[in-house]
């Protein structure tokens, strides 16, 4: 693959660098994070590792720009901070993965592949997602509720196709962080339920339609129109 690594210490670009090379990767490697930014915009890269606390702009920034550009290559944070807020900051700004410094290079390498993966077996299906009058287009990434657009971050929008995609089965956190965040779940973290209320506040606050996303206390989530699964079951 060919890849975009923004990191201000020279030691660890370096590192990364070296140890990409040595898996057959062809990197480049910026300190400052305007050039940087440029590079991503005018080359075609397969993955961008970014650090958040960058020179000249930060990780976060340059992330958004490039999602507003439709930059759609894979996206690893590295950060030295793991607190709950900035993992989502970083996710919400359109971040596929993250890696807290410091970090074993055996786990930037299996992230990586997996975001390669992820990449090579996307494939773009035209495709309508409902429930009740709730509408996902999965073609143009967009929703809508009794008419009206929705307008979803990147991991919102991921969060919702999955809950959608799989209407009437309970989601566990462990499923869901896998499916939308390629992560492990870690239970010190409570990213998951912060995603399900920011979705919560999206496509239920404001509509006269019943409530969607319903909490099953220690099991996870479940998209379902409520009298539709009582009679179910």
């Amino acid at each position: 693959m060919k890849i975009l690594v923004i990191e201000d210490e020279s030691k660890v670009g370096a590192f990364i660098k070296r140890g990409l090379e040595e898996h057959h990767h062809q990197v480049d490697v910026f300190a400052d994070g305007l050039q940087g930014q440029q590079a991503a915009m005018d080359q075609d890269y397969d993955l961008l590792i970014l650090d958040i606390m960058l020179p000249g702009i930060n990780g976060l920034t340059i992330c958004k720009n490039l999602r507003a550009r439709d930059v759609t290559a894979p996206v690893l944070m590295l950060t030295a901070l793991s607190a709950t807020h900035d993992i989502v900051d970083g996710l919400n700004a359109g971040a596929d993965d993250y890696l807290a410094k410091p970090f074993h290079f055996s786990e930037l390498v299996a992230r990586v592949n997996a975001l390669s993966r992820r990449k090579n077996n996307f494939k773009q299906e035209k495709e309508i997602l409902t429930l009740a009058d709730l509408r996902l287009d999965t073609t143009s990434k967009t929703a809508s509720r009794e008419g009206q657009e929705i307008t979803l971050t990147a991991k919102e929008y991921a969060l919702l196709e999955l809950l959608l995609k799989n209407t009437g089965k309970v989601l566990s956190r462990a499923l869901i962080s896998e499916a939308v965040w390629g992560l492990e779940f870690d239970t010190g973290t409570n990213t998951i339920d912060v995603y399900v209320n920011y979705l919560r506040n999206k496509i239920e606050k404001g509509f006269s339609g019943e409530k969607l996303i319903h909490t099953v206390v220690g099991m996870g989530y479940v998209m379902k129109v409520k009298s539709t699964w009582q009679q179910q079951l």
